[in-house]
């Protein structure tokens, strides 16, 4: 049975797609509705002559919603950020470790606080963005905005805060009634979006000989290359080995079969590259501002630039420990497999438990950290050597991958859950041969 007949077969997964790509056509359709009081066409103008810099990086992650002018244009940004901030407090401030701890009604808590951070800096940032198209003008001298004033101010910021709001929702309706990650196929759409124009710019670039024929061999070369890498990573996996004790129970033995503990090589997933664009787009941000120092400090993390290549692979590799720190507990996992009567091969159950997993766990992130930051700046080292369209970076790519492995593993979860219960009844020695 192909995936296609099988999603069609299953009523509950196609309806779960069909909703996601209800909410992410919504989001589209969105992207064209412009903030009220700007000229769409001078900000437009002003994307394209500075595509390389940090107003292509932030048009790139909003899907075009600031070439836009949109309602869109904060994107989900604002949200990441407040999960940065949020996540942090969660080891600094006591009340919020506890209610990490506290499983499903504490996570419920944090979400709330979450969604309120969300808004604060959605007004911060629109504040920000609304005083920085103030100052706009097109090439031509066109104003971006046409009515400058508090009046605008107060109405791009109430506009601003309200297309986060709904993204948020939107995210977290996907969560709920759809299949994959709201969020991230947030960022992957608005992605995914720019890619049918990036290649237009790289065939016009090719048209013009400004790319030769054998410089976009050895582009479509190592752009593969890094697919092959991220999908060899982000599905590589350490398997520890278990083993679960023998119990009797009456007349029956229960227990003493093997199974193993599966820890992702990249446990962190995109989380480390786009909370370290999010970090390196915030100077920009502040700089709108007259913050002392901020207009040098962007004027040095320029995208692709050596300092904010240095910059950015060491915020990778730090929260891709500090997401994994916070996400994997090795205490807990090693309770789990206490209460379950299960025990790693000459490993003792409990703290030698929980110090063998955390030591594994550490290697293998290591491992991983070194992957984003090489995948996230490598590619953009050759993407200036040879001038390709920022929408190529390795960043892009790594979000673009990894969130349609994460979509296809969640597909595929739910068609092999069916073919389960379709084959309980008849063939049930085959189940057994899949699970073992």
């Amino acid at each position: 049975m192909s995936v296609l007949a099988g999603i069609y077969k299953i009523p509950e997964l196609r309806k779960r797609i069909i909703y996601t790509l209800s909410m992410l056509a919504v989001y589209r359709v969105g992207i064209f509705v412009t903030t009220p009081g700007v000229d769409r066409n001078a900000m437009s103008d002003i994307i394209q002559q500075g595509e390389m810099g940090f107003l292509g990086m932030l048009n790139l992650f909003s899907g075009g919603a600031l070439e836009q002018l949109s309602i869109f244009a904060l994107n989900i940004m604002p949200y990441v950020s407040a999960s940065i901030i949020i996540s942090l407090l969660q080891v600094m401030v006591k009340p919020l470790e506890e209610l990490r701890k506290e499983g499903e009604a504490g996570q419920r808590k944090i979400n709330q606080y979450t969604r309120y951070g969300t808004v604060a800096l959605s007004i911060v940032q629109g504040m920000m963005i609304a005083q920085f198209l103030e100052s706009l003008n097109s090439q031509a001298g066109v104003p971006v905005v046409t009515n400058p004033g508090w009046g605008f101010r107060l109405l791009t910021i109430l506009t601003l805060t309200t297309g986060t709001a709904f993204l948020m929702w939107i995210g977290e309706q996907i969560n709920e009634k759809g299949i994959g990650n709201g969020i991230s196929l947030i960022i992957f759409a608005g992605i995914v979006a720019n890619l049918p124009g990036a290649v237009g710019q790289t065939a016009q670039l090719v048209r013009t000989e400004q790319i030769l024929p054998i410089d976009l061999m050895i582009i479509v070369f190592l752009g593969g290359l890094v697919i092959a890498l991220i999908v060899f990573f982000e599905r590589a996996q350490r398997r520890l080995p278990i083993t679960y004790s023998k119990r009797i129970v009456g007349r029956n033995v229960y227990g003493g079969e093997s199974s193993h503990l599966p820890l992702k090589v990249n446990m962190a997933g995109v989380i480390p590259p786009i909370f370290a664009s999010s970090l390196l787009l915030f100077p920009a941000t502040l700089s709108n501002w007259d913050v002392p120092g901020m207009r040098w400090l962007q004027a040095q993390l320029d995208p692709g630039a050596w300092p904010y290549l240095v910059i950015f692979a060491v915020l990778s590799i730090f929260f891709s420990f500090f997401y994994t720190a916070i996400t994997v507990q090795p205490v807990e996992m090693a309770e789990n497999l206490k209460k379950q009567s299960a025990f790693i091969p000459g490993i003792r159950p409990g703290k030698a438990t929980a110090e063998y997993i955390d030591t594994v766990i550490t290697r293998l992130t290591t491992v991983g950290a070194i992957y984003v930051a090489a995948v996230c700046t490598v590619p953009a080292i050759f993407q200036n050597q040879w001038r390709v369209p920022f929408y190529f970076g390795g960043t892009s790519l790594m979000i673009v991958v990894s969130v349609a492995l994460d979509l296809a593993q969640q597909v595929d979860a739910h068609l092999i859950t069916r073919h389960y219960e379709g084959l309980a009844a008849s063939r049930g020695p085959r189940i057994r041969e899949r699970n073992a």
